[in-house]
């Protein structure tokens, strides 16, 4: 005897980036650099403390209120959970599911249609323009849909650029009683604005962040989400009981009180990605495309498979985009060190 899954779980592979054990990995868009030793050595102190035979706070309570603090908004707004993907999850158990229909305009983040399908929420697809920036033209589109909610990723994955916040208003008073999720996972990486400068007026967006990216804490899976108090509420009605346990929360405070620190980070990232945009500009035949993100994505001349598998033989891993972008790549931007053995590679790989 044999349990029968849900109609076509089994037509559908498992969400999955390959970790393989090379000189430069730099296929996930994490950090490649840790927060400091002062951050884990109170982490170690305050996990001493944790009453961890106690059920966490269900609440979050003082880490909403740390996020409230560093990002002006107020805490009744502000939601977390574990990584933006379980915010993006949640948002779709509250605003999507079946009957429902949520927008995504590609190329795109891909989790975005594989939540879809998890919650059972409809997907219509827009197309981005050739140079991936949002218009009125996707705006109209979305206003002839009439999606129940959403999708903005900016900056986007995997093109890196960032979309106007004015789009987003206009999507927003477009579509007045759908949802606007505008996932912003990295935005600090950015010198654009952030459609956070919304939320006073516009009760429909929410703006989803994450501390894997700029906070260097990928492996803590921490997220969260700055919208209206009436959403927040709507959250906690799909959450899981305790869904955020007590030493997420502790790592996430902590890594609050050395933002200081995660803001050097990111300065240091930000040098590396303009290293290899310039650097991949510099060969002949590589379309680059800009990135306001951490990361950079090329299309080579010739086949991109070809190069992906040339520069794995030689010690980098990169991400294979062409399912996404036709003949592209995704390159992290990693340390000084990672920077030099891919752009050494490509280099050799494309005019050796």
């Amino acid at each position: 005897m044999t349990a029968r899954p849900r109609k076509g779980l089994r037509d559908v592979d498992p969400y999955t980036s390959p970790q393989l054990d090379v000189a430069a990995r730099l296929n996930t868009n994490e950090s490649p650099h840790p927060l400091p030793a002062g951050f884990f050595e109170q982490l170690a102190d305050v996990v001493r403390d944790l009453p961890l035979n106690r059920y966490p706070d269900p609440m979050a309570t003082r880490l909403r209120e740390e996020l409230a603090s560093a990002t002006d908004h107020p805490v009744a707004g502000v939601w977390a959970a574990n990584g933006s993907n379980e915010i993006l999850h949640q948002l779709l158990l509250a605003y999507g599911g079946p009957g429902r229909t949520a927008m995504v305009f590609e190329p795109t983040y891909q989790l975005h249609g594989r939540l879809c399908w998890i919650t059972h929420t409809a997907i219509a697809r827009g197309a981005l323009p050739p140079d991936f920036v949002l218009t009125d033209e996707q705006v109209r589109e979305a206003g002839d849909a009439r999606p129940d909610v959403v999708f903005v990723c900016s900056p986007n994955n995997p093109t890196g650029n960032a979309q106007p916040v004015g789009i987003v208003r206009d999507l927003a008073e477009a579509l007045p009683t759908s949802l606007i999720v505008v996932d912003e996972a990295y935005i600090e990486f950015a010198d654009a604005p952030t459609a956070t400068t919304l939320l006073p007026t516009h009760e429909n967006v929410a703006v989803v962040r994450t501390f894997s990216k700029a906070f260097a804490m990928a492996g803590a899976r921490i997220g969260y989400v700055l919208t209206s108090p009436r959403l927040v509420e709507d959250l906690g009605r799909v959450r899981l009981p305790y869904h955020l346990s007590s030493l997420t929360q502790a790592a996430g405070i902590c890594a609050l009180h050395h933002r200081p620190e995660a803001l050097a980070l990111i300065a240091a990232i930000r040098v590396q990605r303009d290293r290899i945009a310039a650097g991949l500009a510099s060969i002949e035949g590589v379309t680059v495309y800009p990135s306001d993100a951490n990361f950079v994505l090329f299309v080579p001349p010739g086949d991109a498979r070809a190069l992906w598998r040339r520069l794995l033989d030689r010690g980098v891993l990169i991400r294979d985009m062409t399912a996404v972008v036709p003949n592209g790549l995704r390159v992290t931007a990693g340390s000084e060190h990672e920077t030099d053995l891919f752009l050494k590679a490509a280099k050799g790989s494309l005019t050796g």
